[in-house]
């Protein structure tokens, strides 16, 4: 039995077997080999084993963000089968008696090389695809298929660190919870676990390589503990809490079909956060009033080219049809900082925090953000989309995004293509937006609060740094100012406030909300029912 301790970024208890994370790029060692033809069978296994796995993420794909979205699995299925690929890997293990693995890597550095060099740009998205292709089959030959992640059984994932475009692969009906050694209480990690209701642990010293999958473990998100191999008594005990959890959250579905008003009347909306197509199930299981920030991004990650207009199109119309006319707010790419896309080439930055993300992106390269927007207005013609606009910190920024959204309507009325102006606002993230709030407000048609960055960005801090935990104080007074500073500003030009970044989950604040006078709070689909047991035991007139 191992006990080891850290920090709790969602509570709850969970008792299952561990599955152990570990980061794709394998060092592939050059090793002399004896029998190139047993090297060739192993190979031949591995492509095999590759193409069942591509299978299974095609059906999930097709699942949760549909057939557009699902087809790059179809065309790395394809590309395994490519005679000139498998013919060169077969080539260098016969002609210079190497390993499999890396003749799969030289082959695959070679392709990928090849088809980058390519005027065309659809050969040149290829690149990346056989660089992918040549690490799944890398990954099978050492035994790491998809990192453990493969398994039917749900499990505890254990791992050094997650990055967002790592768990938004995830199938999160697998995920028990997370334990890692490293990260921080605001990274995806956190996020993730938070909407799904699911503990995670960070900051704990673990050695990876002492672990393994299947073995069971209990995390303890109360404690902030995690043991692995537990006694019976520690089993019964974890058993016993996780029946507990579930009656506490039984009363909450109690609270499905209430309104979100306090005792003396006061009502405010209650909405939901999501990453994707598939989460929406979490949005409609705890009876959120709507969508207050569906992070587009993730439409991005864990790819190796752009989605396409039709792609975005897809996965937008698709939760707008499926939350029945209940509003939909979707935020324009925020990629860059902690959420990295290779094919992007962003470049190294030395701090991305401050760098080129967001909007920055979008206004520098106008085809990728109005590509997005096409597909938005688009989709805003079959249900209540709304959109808004991250990292704002100038009204020319606004200016010139409304310009951009006027030469995406003339587009599409050139081409006859139904669509609908949605309703547009701006998130509040830098202390910039805050200040001129008052001007923002006369341009925009509402306001939504993103307290995470904003907080990192006022008390200058980096929010994904561990070391900082201890000094990323979201309640500080300054926070709170300017969360009512903007409220205010809102209203005063007839607009709506809300706040979506995870302090509006927070119910030591509800009340102080309330207060405030925000319209709206946007937060993990699990804290949906807890935020209206909060806001329903208020009385503002006390």
């Amino acid at each position: 039995m191992l006990k080891l301790s850290g920090k709790s970024v969602y509570k709850g208890v969970v008792l299952g077997p561990v599955t152990v994370f570990r980061p794709q790029d394998q060092l592939v060692k050059r090793t002399k080999i004896e029998d190139p033809q047993s090297e060739i069978l192993r190979l031949q296994e591995a492509v095999v084993h590759a193409q069942e796995q591509l299978k299974k993420l095609y059906d999930k794909a097709v699942k949760e963000v549909g057939e557009a979205s699902a087809a790059i699995f179809e065309v790395h299925q394809m590309m395994l089968e490519d005679e000139d690929y498998l013919d060169a890997i077969h080539n260098m293990i016969q002609t210079e008696l190497v390993n499999a693995e890396y003749a799969a890597a030289v082959t695959g550095d070679n392709f990928s090389q090849m088809f980058a060099d390519m005027d065309d740009d659809y050969m040149k998205a290829r690149a990346a695809d056989v660089k992918d292709i040549s690490n799944r089959l890398i990954r099978n030959l050492q035994g790491n298929a998809d990192n453990g992640l493969d398994s039917d059984e749900p499990s505890i994932i254990v791992a050094d660190d997650l990055s967002p475009s790592e768990t938004v692969q995830m199938d999160k009906e697998k995920i028990l919870g997370f334990v890692t050694i490293h990260g921080s209480t605001n990274s995806h990690t956190a996020i993730l676990a938070r909407m799904m209701n699911i503990p995670a642990l960070i900051g704990v010293p673990m050695n990876l390589d002492e672990l393994h999958n299947g073995m069971l473990a209990v995390v303890d998100g109360f404690s902030g503990e995690v043991v692995f191999e537990p006694d019976d008594q520690l089993r019964q005990a974890a058993q016993e809490k996780m029946k507990q959890e579930q009656e506490k959250l039984h009363l909450l579905q109690n609270l499905k079909d209430k309104e979100n008003v306090t005792l003396d009347g006061r009502s405010i909306k209650i909405y939901a956060n999501i990453g994707s197509v598939g989460d929406v199930g979490y949005v409609l299981e705890n009876d959120a009033g709507g969508i207050g920030l569906f992070r587009s991004e993730f439409l991005y990650l864990g790819r190796n080219d752009f989605p396409s207009e039709e792609e975005q199109f897809q996965a937008y119309k698709q939760v707008a049809q499926m939350m029945g006319g209940k509003k939909v707010i979707i935020r324009t790419l925020d990629i860059g900082a902690d959420k990295q896309a290779d094919y992007f080439n962003l470049g190294r930055e030395e701090n991305p925090a401050l760098g080129y993300r967001a909007i920055r992106i979008c206004l520098k390269q106008p085809e990728i953000f109005k590509t997005q927007l096409r597909a938005l207005l688009r989709a805003a013609a079959f249900g209540n989309i709304s959109v808004m606009y991250p990292m704002i910190t100038s009204t020319e920024e606004v200016t010139a995004i409304y310009d951009i959204v006027k030469e995406v309507q003339k587009e599409l009325d050139e081409n006859e293509t139904p669509y609908k102006l949605p309703e547009q606002g701006v998130m509040i993230e830098t202390p910039a937006a805050v200040m001129i709030s008052d001007e923002l407000a006369e341009m925009v048609d509402f306001f939504s609060i993103g307290t995470n960055d904003l907080t990192q960005y006022t008390l200058a801090i980096d929010r994904q740094n561990e070391k900082l935990d201890d000094f990323y104080k979201p309640h500080h007074k300054a926070i709170l100012r300017m969360i009512q500073m903007v409220t205010d500003n809102a209203h005063k030009h007839g607009k709506w406030a809300g706040i979506c970044g995870e302090l509006g989950a927070d119910t030591d604040l509800t009340e102080e909300f309330l207060r405030m006078g925000l319209d709206e709070l946007s937060v993990a689909p699990s804290m949906v029912l807890k935020v209206r047991k909060a806001v329903r035991e208020t009385d503002l007139s006390k």
